[in-house]
């Protein structure tokens, strides 16, 4: 085993490598960057990072934003088989409790946080209201590729037409 001696700490290399393992694993079975973030007590902002560091795709990167959905694991499944494995789906429910569970200054820190790392995209799918849709344009700086999912408000799950998600996909993943 390889150990470091950092001032007063001693750091384990294999510990790293494990709970990285850990994190990745995770992440690959579908759990997003919050997820496991909170399942093993670190800053979804490591796990961004992480991520980071160790990407090799090629070609453009491509991340997913989308509520209400109502088949939301159906399209999870599509992004993660066409290699999109950044990305942010809710339910209305899901999105309630999101909003409900948050002060107004964690809301604003998070939401923050989520535009900087979708704009570090170079292509961003938004699934959702004529007014969310809108709103994404305006504050991601990459291209912004929308699949409407009504008129806002939407206070109701939408079903995503996959069909026309793997048609774009197909088209920008070539």
């Amino acid at each position: 085993m390889d150990f470091y001696r950092i001032g007063d700490k001693v750091i384990s290399l294999q510990k790293i490598i494990d709970e990285v393992k850990r994190i990745l694993d995770l992440r690959q079975k579908g759990l997003s960057q919050i997820e496991v973030a909170e399942k093993l007590k670190v800053d979804r902002s490591f796990i961004s990072k992480l991520e980071g560091l160790g990407e090799v795709r090629k070609g453009k990167n491509i991340a997913a934003i989308g509520f209400p959905i109502k088949n939301k694991q159906e399209v999870e499944e599509v992004l993660r088989s066409y290699g999109i494995n950044y990305y942010l789906l809710m339910t209305e429910e899901e999105r309630n409790n999101f909003i409900n569970s948050l002060s107004a200054a964690q809301l604003l820190n998070i939401m923050g946080e989520y535009i900087n790392n979708f704009r570090s995209f170079d292509i961003v799918i938004a699934m959702g209201s004529d007014f969310r849709l809108n709103w994404f344009k305006a504050f991601l700086d990459c291209e912004v590729i929308t699949i409407p999912l009504g008129k806002s408000p939407l206070k109701y799950d939408v079903e995503v037409d996959i069909e026309v998600l793997k048609k774009i996909l197909d088209t920008i993943t070539e």
